[in-house]
């Protein structure tokens, strides 16, 4: 039996406090999780990017600093879909430190 089988014969018997500390813990398990951002070792420097694409999110958001619309973005990575911006400027939120540090790195390089 697979694991989410398991987990779906286990819910009817938690209390609904047993269903919200599952809950938090699920959240808290997938809280690295970005859809569409990975970090592959020696694909773009190990740099978060977008998949199918090596396009790095400090990238798109340097581009969004300086002015450039999510348009002219899509026009000028034609890979790119709305979804992957989404999906990086979700990043973006909720990896700030990171993302104003490799901005920094590569203005510098």
């Amino acid at each position: 039996m697979g694991a989410l089988r398991q987990v779906e014969d286990l819910l009817p018997a938690l209390t609904r406090s047993e269903k919200a500390q599952l809950l938090r813990m699920v959240v808290q398990d997938l809280d690295d999780a970005f859809p569409g951002v990975e970090s592959i070792p020696g694909v773009c420097g190990g740099e978060p990017c977008l998949v199918r694409t090596r396009i790095p999110v400090w990238v798109l958001e340097q581009a969004r600093r300086l002015g450039t619309t999510e348009e002219e973005l899509l026009r000028s990575y034609p890979t790119l879909r709305a979804d992957d911006l989404a999906n990086a400027w979700a990043y973006v939120r909720s990896h700030r430190l990171e993302i104003e540090k490799q901005i920094r790195d590569n203005e510098s390089a």
